[in-house]
């Protein structure tokens, strides 16, 4: 189930909203333009599925959004810990290129298969953290300015779309607000002591 979390965006951030509400949250982004969906996870994809089968799995919802919205590149983007030597420094670089604020020339739009992480959106004088989960398909429009965070242990599967064949292009801004709102692990935590 998703999870919004409002803040102001000040040098001390206050938090203005905390929910579940599928309601009230759809309500509050649509406010700023962005479209939350839900989509039935295909509970039988094995473990480690290539993106080939993902991309099949899923393949009649992938239509419709490309038909809908006129996508001409569909990607699938993972990290999930594997328990080799390097994936603690893998999943650091991985979280940190999306960690600070930008935005893109596109839309930015995500389907989680699995797992979950929190997209920040900076619009109008706040900051809205989606927590996406399996089944949550965010689309956020292009030039928001936002940013991505996965954790510290990210664990997720997500099927990207593009306009433009060359994927993800992100147009960094250089505010530091990321530092200052609280992060994936932070949020998932009060998420988890609230319930």
């Amino acid at each position: 189930m998703t999870y919004l979390t409002v803040h102001t965006d000040g040098a001390q951030p206050q938090t203005l909203l905390e929910t579940e509400d599928a309601a009230e949250i759809a309500a509050t982004l649509k406010e700023i333009d962005v479209v939350l969906r839900h989509w039935e996870v295909v509970e039988d994809l094995p473990e480690g599925a290539g993106q080939e089968e993902i991309l099949a799995a899923y393949r009649e919802q992938v239509d419709r959004v490309i038909a809908e919205e006129g996508y001409t590149f569909v990607d699938v983007a993972r990290l999930h810990p594997d328990g080799s030597a390097d994936w603690p420094e893998r999943a650091a670089v991985a979280r940190q290129k999306f960690l600070n604020e930008h935005t893109h020339d596109d839309d930015e739009v995500r389907y989680f298969v699995a797992g979950s992480g929190i997209f920040y959106l900076h619009v109008n004088g706040k900051v809205h953290a989606v927590l996406c989960e399996a089944g949550d398909l965010l689309s956020v429009p292009k030039n928001t300015t936002h940013w991505f965070d996965m954790g510290t242990r990210p664990d997720f599967t997500a099927i990207r779309f593009f306009h433009d064949d060359d994927g993800w292009i992100g147009d960094f801004t250089g505010d530091p607000i990321a530092q200052r709102i609280p992060d994936f692990d932070t949020i998932t935590a009060g998420r988890a002591a609230r319930t």
